[in-house]
């Protein structure tokens, strides 16, 4: 697949076609032992790229509902309504990220940015400095293995990730993730950085 064809139709038929290799069926334990240690229920939390949304599902289940969840895909989000049935319908959000125009105290960051072409990296950061509130967090998980041509997945490295975020954010942590899924230890690099 061409990186440039990474649009609406691509991804509504991964889903249709059940090619959701990065949909592990409960929330990411990185991001869940994060959202553990979270005390404040009124954040206005957004999660792009969310597919099935198992970890907005988490977030709502705890107490947590100001969350937004964001995809392209239709389907996905059909998912997570039928799982979350009180979620309302105007925190499921179907667009592209890049027109979103909103602003948020946390941003969770769980395999959005991997599936994005590579050359909207700089876009992305730009994009999610405009979207969280001055001194909020931007949190999750990114890919450290090569960047390569084939994808999505697109992988990354710490020293790319510190090149492209540092003018916007500070980079309060961005080490290996200790807690990783199985299939994907020694993968990820678990992050939070703060809105300058």
């Amino acid at each position: 697949m061409k990186k440039n064809n990474l649009d609406k139709t691509y991804w509504e038929d991964r889903y249709k076609t059940n090619q959701t290799g990065w949909n592990i069926g409960y929330p990411s334990t990185p991001i869940k032992h994060y959202i553990d240690q979270l005390k404040d229920k009124s954040l206005k939390i957004l999660i792009p790229g969310a597919g099935n949304g198992y970890e907005a599902e988490y977030l709502w289940n705890n107490g947590f509902k100001n969350v937004y969840i964001l995809d392209l895909a239709k389907q996905p989000l059909e998912n997570l309504k039928k799982r979350v049935p009180d979620l309302p319908n105007a925190q499921l959000l179907q667009t592209n990220f890049f027109e979103l125009n909103d602003q948020f105290d946390l941003i969770i960051e769980q395999t959005f940015f991997c599936a994005l072409n590579p050359n909207l990296r700089s876009t992305y950061v730009e994009k999610m400095q405009q979207l969280l509130k001055t001194n909020r967090k931007l949190a999750g998980l990114l890919f450290d293995f090569p960047l390569t041509e084939s994808g999505p997945p697109f992988g990354g490295s710490r020293e790319e990730y510190e090149r492209l975020f540092k003018s916007h954010f500070r980079i309060k942590t961005l080490q290996a993730s200790i807690n990783s899924i199985k299939e994907r230890q020694g993968k990820e690099l678990f992050f939070i950085f703060e809105n300058l």
